[in-house]
């Protein structure tokens, strides 16, 4: 596994995935993006590190366009725009707590390490994700 840090884009997989999507056509990125997110909230068995790591990636993009939301990886995330991915929201939250569900391989290799780090990662994004009610600021603490 080639992983050099703990955001959605440090890893092999992710930036493959992103490339992927920059060689796609622009009107079949949204379908790859909920293609993968929803592979893996459909996976009930033992869930490997690769599609966790772009299910990860895939919803960093969603929530790039959500308030608070960090724009993706300059470096690893797609170079291609994105088209509107708002209606994607709820997916890829379902897709992260997925991730973060036994069986998942990609959770029990960051286990093994000092976790901690991805896992706060991990919650920051799905703070982004979930709708907030109507005047309340966002916290991503």
């Amino acid at each position: 596994m080639g992983t050099w840090d703990v955001g959605p884009f440090d890893n092999d997989t992710a930036a493959d995935f992103c490339g992927d999507l920059d060689e796609a056509a622009a009107g079949e990125r949204e379908g790859i993006i909920s293609g993968i997110l929803t592979r893996v909230i459909d996976t009930a068995g033992y869930l490997e590190a690769p599609e966790s790591e772009q299910a990860v990636a895939a919803a960093a993009l969603v929530a790039a366009q959500c308030p608070g939301g960090e724009p993706a990886d300059p470096v690893y995330g797609p170079e291609e725009p994105l088209p509107d991915l708002a209606g994607l929201r709820g997916l890829a939250l379902q897709a992260l707590d997925r991730v973060m569900t036994e069986p998942s391989e990609l959770m029990d290799l960051w286990a093994e390490s000092d976790g901690g780090p991805w896992r706060a990662n991990i919650r920051r994004l799905q703070t982004v994700l979930r709708p907030q009610p109507p005047g309340e600021r966002l916290s991503l603490i």
